[in-house]
């Protein structure tokens, strides 16, 4: 039988409820509009906001304008809900389409989608990678948790990893049917909670500890952009 990393993982204290009190307050905003009235505008209106705080999130980039890396964000966000349908399957594929669309205008043609050539990238790439491929009985939470969390650490790509980063996060939980309609922009719930970078250095750490610091981070973002839906208004 393979092993189910994550599974323990996310047992460890106070992950069980904080992911509990995320979902329920997205089942509640979800379930108060309900599915059918999610409309277009809905969902542009989260993709903008969660591109926003992207632009926000993610390093400054030299000669970049903030106004370029949040039209980059823009585009990336928009095909976020077509990938979801990518990244339990061919993940290695999805985060190659979010590169290529982020970093269009951006980057040289050549480095779109490329990924840096790198022994440990591409050990953790395939670790990743066999985690999003491979059942879990570890809440979509926590998988969109380590995604983000792997990806930004990894610097899996030489420029955009962070931003790519923030949208596989979206498409996992849109994949899984936490947010089946993309309307809750978890990068803003990131950037609204403060403290992603220190959460994310204690990932970095490697410890027990700092990855639970970490998902104990991304629950809050997630309750918190629930808050910043434009169905919560």
């Amino acid at each position: 039988m393979t092993p189910d990393p994550l599974a323990g993982l996310a047992l460890a204290e106070g992950l069980p409820s904080a992911h509990a009190a995320a979902l329920d307050a997205v089942d509640s905003v979800l379930r108060d509009r309900g599915l059918r009235r999610t409309s277009v505008d809905d969902v542009a209106t989260a993709a903008w906001s969660a591109a926003q705080a992207t632009a926000q999130l993610q390093p400054a980039m030299a000669d970049v304008v903030e106004a370029d890396r949040v039209a980059a964000a823009v585009r990336m966000f928009a095909e976020v809900p077509r990938v979801a349908e990518l990244v339990r399957s061919v993940p290695g594929q999805a985060l190659a389409r979010l590169h290529a669309v982020w970093g269009r205008g951006l980057l040289a043609d050549d480095e779109l989608g490329r990924v840096r050539t790198d022994p440990e990238v591409s050990a953790r790439l395939a670790e990743l990678t066999r985690l999003l491929t491979t059942e879990t009985e570890a809440p979509a939470l926590a998988v969109a948790g380590i995604v983000h969390a792997e990806l930004w650490t990894m610097a899996a790509f030489p420029i955009g990893s962070e931003a790519v980063a923030l949208a596989v996060q979206q498409a996992v939980l849109i994949d899984a049917g936490v947010d089946p309609r993309a309307v809750i922009p978890v990068a803003a719930g990131h950037l609204a909670v403060g403290g992603h970078a220190q959460a994310l250095r204690h990932y970095g750490s490697g410890s027990a500890d700092g990855v639970r610091a970490w998902l104990l981070h991304h629950a809050a973002a997630v309750t918190r952009a629930v808050e910043l839906s434009p169905l919560a208004r």
